[in-house]
């Protein structure tokens, strides 16, 4: 038996290097109490359900959803009316909305809330608001017709003739307008129109009139309020003077006109009279409505305070216990759609193994003082029967919650394979380190890091999508500052510039004149005790030295990151006692691996303890050692034959991955009868090797084609040789950003600052000044800003590429819980 499950159960759940051992069971609850035990596991233990009904029709439950939809609308409405009145006597209305007492809620919500009593409250609130709305907008529409006509008779005031106005007591007055010639009668229409209508009204009226109109607007001043919109509109009185009577043709023809421009129409005045006597009428008019419109206002303000308070000490609003106990209560239902069965409700389930203990002790409590009660029935052999990959469950942590979500984004990891994020909570940081190294940037980054860390708890709730997010990432932002920061004092520099951290192992000549402009410095034959030398800095040859060096430590690191992820092959391999994956793919990828790639690394360390006169080129002995070349100029004795022997071991390394495993595979599913009984350390569905699973799982392959196998393990032989040469090279991003960050650095800094310098004094104060600033906000926006992210890209490539590549499948799936907790605090404050 070359594959099959791991000998010893005893280490696998370590809860963060593997998944949590899970454990398949069915789940039987009474119908009567299905809510509660669901309930009660929701908030006390970690459970995931299967739908059960996902291949038919049958959700029992989908009436009680659709009124706690109803209730969220209504919601939706009540939050609407706080936000449209947000301001009060004591400030925001919004302001005093206490959200996010989860605890407090999760204590005490089943106990307080029905879900009858908040329906019956919610609709009532509902129904209250809206006939009180409805009145406040018919009020609203007739405050405004009345300021509207009071503005029409403010117009015909200013336009009436005081001079013509008879004073005996039997005649009501002179007609505002009166012909002189009873064969020509004048007629008009007024009224108030939009400001951005009455370009348009007044064409329109000339044209449908062939010009027997006369239009005259004047501006309302005062601005008017939408009654059903509740926006701010203005608008103008509009006057359209036409011969004719009432009843004539004309007239109705405007009034047309005016309706299809909803344009509001009052009744011209005839006197003077007149006028006053209805202003006094639509002044009053304006003040009733004025009055029932603040009662109204109170009234809805008092019943917002009330949905705002908060019913005992410690808790959420009102109405947010109210939202939280509607998404508490779909989800409930939601789960328990799931379930089959009309008299005892069945449901399968997946859960840690290590929880089963608790998750019976919460159906035993749940169970009460009645007589029945839930049931979990494990089924141990699902996994061996079924051929069912289990979900990946990995415990909460906060410091490895980042890495965990990066590693995630690429794919979850297979159950029990190791996690990457474990080891990725170092090596990002640290590759990330590698290319924004510099002390002052670092810094800058790591006191941001630090800030999220004691603000953390603060703005995990914070109302910013940003904020949150930066602060579940706090340990590895702090963590990428803090590598930075040693990076930084690894090449000596603080904001591009190179500093003195100990003395210099170069010294400079007796005899030096003050007038030379370059001098060659003598090597004292002493190591420079940490970091680059700060004499290479602003020598002629620094680029020379500095490229060298950053690539040669970009290669020993991308080396050694491939390393790990090859030795994390073999125990994936060892923990699932994958014998041909671990002789005929671990071991040959590792020769291959060491014998080329780990030489060269050799060869680079030798090369830097052994001092040299004319020392070889690597890239030159590493292409002779492939073509068999002899070494003209030899690091060591024996160099020759330690080389044959390496790419013969690395020749031979190749088509041991290429030819044992189909053979072998072929050979067992002879001997088995079409069968094979190998368990791979790939997924059994997308591996055309792989027969069938051990105890006689059926994946669907049940005839082994050699051909499939042949060409499956050709490929990723293939992949392997070359990915190793190109993922080589393409850790030498770390040489080339860290490189582009030192130079832009410099150069900001040579642009901006040092040319302020050099002003006279005192001008250079402002200058410096004022270039200070421009260099903090370039710094900040291009170094800080695009740099970072840039470099954390690259940092992602490398460890989803080339790291992971080695030993992760990234084909499992994700263990999703049913957490009441984490339902609330997905749905956020309201």
């Amino acid at each position: 038996v070359f594959c099959g499950a791991p000998s010893s159960r005893a280490f696998a759940a370590m809860g963060l290097l593997r998944s949590e051992i899970m454990q398949r069971a069915t789940l039987v609850l009474p119908v009567e109490q299905a809510r509660e035990y669901v309930a009660a596991l929701g908030r006390e233990a970690s459970v995931q359900f299967d739908d059960m009904n996902s291949h038919g029709m049958r959700r029992p439950y989908r009436t009680f959803i659709h009124r706690i939809d109803e209730l969220e609308r209504i919601l939706r409405f009540l939050y609407e009316e706080i936000m449209k009145n947000t301001r009060d006597e004591e400030g925001s209305m919004y302001e005093r909305l206490t959200t996010e007492r989860y605890d407090s809620f999760m204590e005490t919500g089943d106990s307080m809330y029905t879900l009858e009593a908040v329906e019956k409250q919610l609709l009532k609130l509902h129904k209250d608001f809206l006939e009180f709305q409805q009145n406040n907008q018919g009020l609203l529409e007739q405050k405004y017709k009345c300021i509207e006509e009071k503005w029409v008779l403010s117009t015909a005031r200013m336009y009436s003739n005081p001079n013509r106005q008879r004073s005996t007591s039997n005649q009501e007055g002179t007609a505002l307008m009166n012909a002189p010639d009873d064969s020509m009668h004048f007629s008009n229409i007024s009224g108030a129109i939009l400001q951005a209508d009455q370009e348009r009204f007044a064409k329109t009226i000339f044209r449908a009139t062939r010009g027997n109109t006369f239009t005259h607007f004047q501006p309302i001043s005062e601005p008017l309020v939408n009654a059903a919109t509740r926006a701010i509109v203005h608008k103008s009185v509009f006057v359209v003077y036409f011969q004719g009577g009432v009843s004539s043709n004309m007239m109705e023809r405007v009034q047309r006109i005016c309706l299809a421009f909803g344009a509001n129409m009052y009744e011209w005045p005839e006197t003077r009279d007149e006028i006053d006597s209805r202003a006094r009428r639509v002044d009053e008019l304006i003040t009733d409505k004025s009055v029932a419109l603040g009662a109204y206002e109170r009234f809805v303000r008092e019943e917002l305070q009330v949905l705002l308070a908060c019913p005992r000490p410690g808790c959420n609003s009102q109405i947010e216990d109210w939202r939280l106990f509607c998404a508490r209560e779909k989800a409930i239902y939601v789960i328990l759609n799931m379930f089959e069965g009309e008299t005892t409700m069945r449901v399968a389930c997946w859960y840690p193994m290590c929880e089963e203990d608790r998750i019976k002790g919460v159906i035993s409590e749940a169970r009460g003082t009645t007589m029945m009660t839930g049931m979990l029935l494990v089924d141990s052999a699902h996994v061996e029967r079924s051929g069912d990959m289990p979900p990946t469950y990995f415990r909460p942590n906060e410091l490895i919650a980042c890495a965990q979500e990066l590693v995630n984004t690429y794919g979850i990891p297979r159950y029990q394979e190791i996690n990457p994020a474990i080891f990725a909570v170092v090596t990002f940081p640290f590759v990330f380190g590698i290319m924004f190294g510099d002390v002052g940037h670092g810094l800058c980054l790591l006191a941001a890091g630090l800030w999220l860390c004691m603000q953390g708890e603060d703005l995990r709730y914070h109302s910013s999508d940003t904020l949150r997010s930066l602060a579940g990432a706090r340990y590895m932002i702090a963590l990428m500052g803090f590598f930075a920061v040693y990076a930084g004092l690894m090449y000596s520099e603080v904001v591009g510039v190179g500093v003195m951290l100990f003395d210099s192992t170069y010294s400079e000549p007796e005899n030096l004149s003050e007038e030379a402009t370059s001098w060659e410095l003598t090597w004292n034959h002493e190591v420079y005790k940490f970091g680059v030398d700060p004499a290479w800095h602003g020598a002629s040859n620094e680029l020379l030295y500095v490229n060298s060096l950053k690539m040669k430590l970009a290669v020993l690191f991308g080396v050694t990151h491939m390393v790990l992820g090859l030795f994390l092959r073999f125990l994936n391999a060892i923990y699932f006692r994958c014998w041909l994956d671990l002789l005929f793919e671990c071991v040959p990828m590792t020769v291959f691996m060491f014998c080329f790639f780990g030489y060269m690394d050799f060869m680079i360390m030798y090369k830097w303890v052994h001092p040299m006169d004319d020392p070889p080129s690597i890239i030159n002995t590493l292409i002779g050692m492939g073509l068999g070349m002899p070494e003209k100029h030899p690091l060591y004795e024996g160099q020759a034959e330690v080389q044959a022997l390496l790419m013969t071991l690395t020749a031979l390394s190749v088509p041991m991955i290429l030819i044992p495993k189909p053979l072998i595979l072929w050979l067992m599913s002879k001997r088995m009868g079409k069968r094979s009984q190998y368990v791979g350390l790939e997924n059994m569905d997308d591996d055309p090797e792989i027969g069938e699973v051990e105890h006689g799982g059926n994946t669907g392959h049940d005839e082994f084609e050699l051909g499939e196998v042949v060409i499956h393990q050709l490929i990723e032989t293939i992949e392997y040789v070359l990915g190793t040469v190109s993922h080589t090279a393409s850790y030498l991003r770390l040489w080339a950003l860290s490189l582009a960050h030192q130079q832009l650095s410099l150069v900001f800094l040579q642009k901006v600052m040092l040319s302020s310098f050099v002003a006279p004094v005192p001008l250079n104060g402002i200058e410096i000044y004022i270039s200070f600033a421009f260099f903090a906000a370039v710094t900040t926006g291009v170094l800080l800003g695009m740099d970072v992210l840039e470099c954390f890209l690259h940092t992602l490539r490398l460890h989803w590429v080339e790291f992971q590549g080695k030993f992760y499948k990234a084909d499992g799936v994700l263990f999703q819980p049913f957490s009441i907790r984490s339902i609330l605090e997905d749905c956020g404050p309201g």
